[in-house]
């Protein structure tokens, strides 16, 4: 019978592996597309981390929960940051006037 640990790890790996293609095969053109959900995933990955840090089980559990709060803030806010960059090369620019 397996452990909870050992279910876990097998779901990581499969998700790692499967995660890597879909990004791997990704054409250009959608990049700003996969960089939008990419970043809803990672803001769920922030309120989960703010769930553990709050829980209050532990100082090891608090520590790592702030510590993924703010990684996951660093990389919502950075995903954000690249994404509108991006979609500002996309938009028309208007002729200057003589």
């Amino acid at each position: 019978m397996k452990t909870d640990l050992e279910s876990a790890l097998y779901v990581f790996v499969l998700a790692t592996f499967v995660g890597f293609e879909v990004i791997r095969r990704v054409s250009p053109l959608l990049h700003t597309p996969l960089m939008s959900l990419t970043n809803a995933i990672a803001a769920i990955s922030l309120v989960g981390s703010i769930v553990i840090a709050g829980a209050n089980r532990g100082l090891l559990s608090t520590v790592l929960g702030t510590v993924a709060v703010a990684a996951s803030t660093a990389n919502v806010v950075g995903g954000f940051l690249i994404t509108d960059r991006m979609l500002k090369m996309f938009k028309t620019r208007t002729p200057a006037r003589d």
